[in-house]
This record gives structure tokens, sequence and C-alpha cells, in this order.
């Protein structure tokens, strides 16, 4: 397993849609093993390929105290959704950033698993607003992009500051934040 880079406002490959797998074979498992070791490094409980720079529809979720019960959803697609949950996020290619997010509460979602074997899910709150979440990552969509006009210039105004701040600097305040990240 590798650990991957991932990828953090405001840069613009975040933005970019990701393409359906077209085959479950060696290279996606692979791709799936390495987004969780880099997701459990990062202390997060979701990855999308698109935050390591894979244009695949791929994710990744482990909500899991023991990190032992990981979801691969390949080509999700949300199929049902009802209610209304509004809940603070973070993201691990937005560090430091959390707020409110208003979603689905409730939601069923088709996918190929890590075998390429069509499966569905049924998830509420927490995990259902994580699969929303990472799904919107394959849409090239983030997080951030559901706040208002100002708060999306002020945080990409900080990002862009962070970016020049020093690497020991940069790990140091990631370390500090015991919050989970989607």
């Amino acid at each position: 397993m590798a650990r991957l880079l991932i990828l953090e406002y405001p840069d613009p490959r975040l933005g970019l849609a990701a393409a359906p797998v077209t085959e479950v074979d060696d290279e996606i498992r692979t791709l799936v093993s390495d987004m969780l070791e880099t997701m459990y490094v990062a202390s997060g409980i979701g990855l999308a390929a698109t935050q390591v720079n894979v244009l695949k529809r791929v994710l990744v979720i482990d909500m899991s105290e023991t990190r032992n019960e990981p979801y691969c959803l390949i080509n999700p697609e949300i199929v049902f959704a009802e209610g209304k949950i509004s809940t603070e996020e973070g993201c691990l290619s937005v560090p430091e950033v959390y707020d409110y997010v208003e979603r689905a509460e409730r939601i069923k979602v088709e996918f190929l698993d890590r075998n390429g074997e069509p499966a569905e899910l049924e998830a509420e709150e927490l995990l259902a607003v994580c699969v929303q979440h990472e799904i919107d990552h394959l849409d090239g969509k983030l997080f951030v992009d559901y706040l208002s006009e100002l708060k999306r210039q002020r945080l990409k105004k900080k990002a862009l500051k962070k970016t020049r701040r020093t690497p020991s600097e940069a790990t140091r305040s990631r370390q500090s934040t015991s919050a989970r990240l989607i």
C-alpha cells in the first residue's frame, strides 16, 4: 500500500468530475487500498479518488473507532433521499475549516463493491452525510461550495495564505485538530 497526496483547496483539480470505472480490476483494488491507508493516516473518515488526483468514481469511508469497518463504493449513485439534516462538516482537502451543510438525512446508494459486484447501502445521519460529501467530490464539488460567496472568498484567501506556510507549520496545525474529517 502507498500513501497518496491529498489535494487541498483551492487546487483546481478538486473541481474536476470523475469518470465511471469500467472494470473493477487489480488497479482499482490497489487504489482502494491506497486510499484507505491515506485516509487512516490523515485521520479522516472518508476520501474520494478525486481528492488524490485520480479521476475515477471511487470512494472509501470508515467511521469506526477501530478503523476496521471500511466501505468501498465504486460508481456510487444515490437512488433515494429523504429528510434533511444540517451537520458541521470538515474535509481533508479543506483543512482547518468547518461549517454547517444541509443534506439528506437518509439515502440509499447503489454501487459496485471492491470485487465489482453490485451492492446497495441504506444510510442515515452521519454515514449518509459522509456518502453525500464524498459523491460531491466525485462530481467536482466541495462542501465549501454550499457556503455563501463571501465565506468562500475568505476561505480561498486563507487557503492561499496557508500554502505559503512551511511544511512543518502545516503539519503541526493539522495534528492539533482532533475532529474527524470527511
